[in-house]
């Protein structure tokens, strides 16, 4: 099966990425883009962009990055690590997630994710992950 963008658009849309409106807007082994909107159900209670809206965009991201880079034989992965610093917030809006790998391994990946708002290019978040390959 030929892992393209559209793959990737109907691999999550009936799963967390597709409730969380996230949109898959270029997918290579080595840079994921998901763009997100900023609506009502994504905030926190104190009416800011909750930090797990912001760490599903990125770990999705990075997850996609994984799909397109499973080594031979590979039969998925899972996230065994994960740590986000967020630098700043949004009320509205949209943001995205530029994922790239750090180490492309045959039983390991990690990859770095960095969330900016659309509209002013500010960075919001780093994020790193580890992923287990599963054979």
């Amino acid at each position: 099966m030929k892992k393209d963008l559209d793959y990737f658009r109907e691999l999550g849309r009936d799963s967390l990425p597709g409730h969380l409106g996230v949109v898959v807007t270029s997918v290579s082994p080595t840079e994921i883009r998901l763009d997100m909107p900023v609506t009502r159900h994504l905030m926190a209670p104190n009416g800011f962009l909750h930090a797990g809206s912001v760490i599903s965009l990125a770990d999705s991201a990075c997850g996609y990055g994984c799909i397109v880079n499973l080594p031979d034989k590979a039969k998925g992965f899972t996230t065994i690590e994960l740590k986000s610093n967020h630098l700043g917030t949004v009320r509205d809006g949209n943001i995205y997630a530029l994922a790239t790998p750090v180490h492309l391994g045959k039983t390991t990946q990690v990859w770095d994710a960095n969330v900016f708002c659309t509209e002013s290019g500010k960075r919001l978040a780093v994020f790193r992950c580890t992923q287990m390959i599963l054979y």
